[in-house]
């Protein structure tokens, strides 16, 4: 699968644009956050994640929809469970997957940050197709925003301790790192 980005969208990806980013306050793109996502929580597949990132997602569909339905949140991108990747939001647009966060007394790391999430959980394996695919667009990313180095990858929880725990335990850092 040949990857490039073309004016900040990943060629390869599926695109389905989030409404929720802005601008960055500035060009800065100096770091890559792994988070992971399921939706109903520890359910793969479907379409509430992408409908969650477009605030299209239906409360009734699932009583746990109803907790979060009025957020507004996004990535720049997804890799499912099966490796299809989809791209919310363009490389250079300030997604809203952070939160409250802190990376080396930089605070708000949606300001500086590309956020992917992986379908999965904190408790069990991510596939290793998603592995490969989240390497070969890290190589791209890295490649392409020269601010961006392999020491400044990180998941959620480590930018928002306590707050967050994501990509999880079950997710192989040494694996990912090796292969990058």
């Amino acid at each position: 699968m040949p990857l490039s980005i073309d004016n900040h969208w990943l060629s390869a990806a599926e695109r389905i644009v989030s409404p929720n980013c802005n601008d960055r306050p500035d060009d800065r793109i100096d770091l890559l956050v792994i988070h992971n996502i399921s939706l109903p929580p520890g359910e793969f597949g479907g379409p509430y994640i992408s409908q969650l990132f477009t605030n299209q997602l239906d409360p009734k569909q699932h009583p746990y929809f109803e907790q979060i339905a009025g957020l507004k949140v996004s990535a720049h991108m997804l890799i499912r469970r099966d490796g299809a990747m989809i791209q919310y939001v363009p490389f250079n647009k300030r997604a809203w997957h952070a939160g409250r966060s802190c990376f080396q007394g930089d605070e708000n790391c949606n300001d500086f940050s590309i956020g992917i999430e992986l379908e999965g959980v904190d408790d069990a394996p991510y596939e290793p197709i998603q592995y490969q695919h989240l390497v070969a667009v890290s190589k791209l990313l890295l490649d392409c925003y020269s601010a961006l180095n392999a020491d400044r990858i990180s998941g959620h929880c480590d930018i928002a301790p306590g707050r967050k725990t994501d990509p999880g335990e079950s997710f192989d850092w040494n694996y990912y790192r090796c292969l990058l």
